[in-house]
């Protein structure tokens, strides 16, 4: 590879590299956002393709098996839950998908963006039925990798559901 062409490489992933650390070690999605912006650079829609391989198959409609993406910026949303936990199930997984929103909104995303799923559930079987249901509300195709998961208990007393997600820009 030609010298100037490694640089010039090098220098984007360490750019993008220096910004995710940035926002990880800060705790913030806007230090790597203002990061960016400081450098005078687009925000732009990453790449997005659905995998579907023979032998792995998806648990559902609305799920992918993987996802192959190319994008600069990643927005790790950390798990959310209700605002009301004495609400029935689908809306609090409304309201758990719109707190969402709001953060990847915060960091320049959308539900488009989000690659990458984990649902924490405290009664998977009783509760998995509505997810699969309200999340189509708020996802598209290709749908995002996905993983469900029960549990004993959440981190927060009476909460039932817990989504974290990761976004690509």
């Amino acid at each position: 590879m030609p010298r100037e062409r490694k640089q010039k490489s090098t220098k984007g992933r360490r750019k993008f590299l220096s910004g995710a650390l940035a926002g990880l070690a800060g705790g913030s999605l806007a230090a790597t956002s203002s990061l960016i912006a400081a450098e005078g650079e687009k925000s732009t829609a990453a790449k997005r393709t659905g995998l579907h391989p023979d032998g792995a198959p998806a648990a559902d409609v609305g799920y992918s098996p993987g996802i192959l993406v190319e994008g600069r910026r990643v927005v790790c949303v950390s798990g959310q839950g209700p605002e009301d936990v004495k609400a029935d199930m689908e809306t609090q997984m409304r309201q758990t998908f719109e707190r969402i929103g709001k953060i990847l909104a915060a960091a320049g995303a959308s539900f488009e963006n989000v690659v990458m799923m984990r649902s924490y559930f405290v009664h998977l079987s009783r509760d998995l039925p509505a997810y699969r249901k309200v999340r189509k509300e708020y996802l598209k195709k290709p749908y995002p990798a996905s993983t469900a998961v029960g549990t004993t208990e959440l981190a927060i007393p009476g909460l039932d559901i817990e989504i974290e997600a990761i976004a690509i820009l």
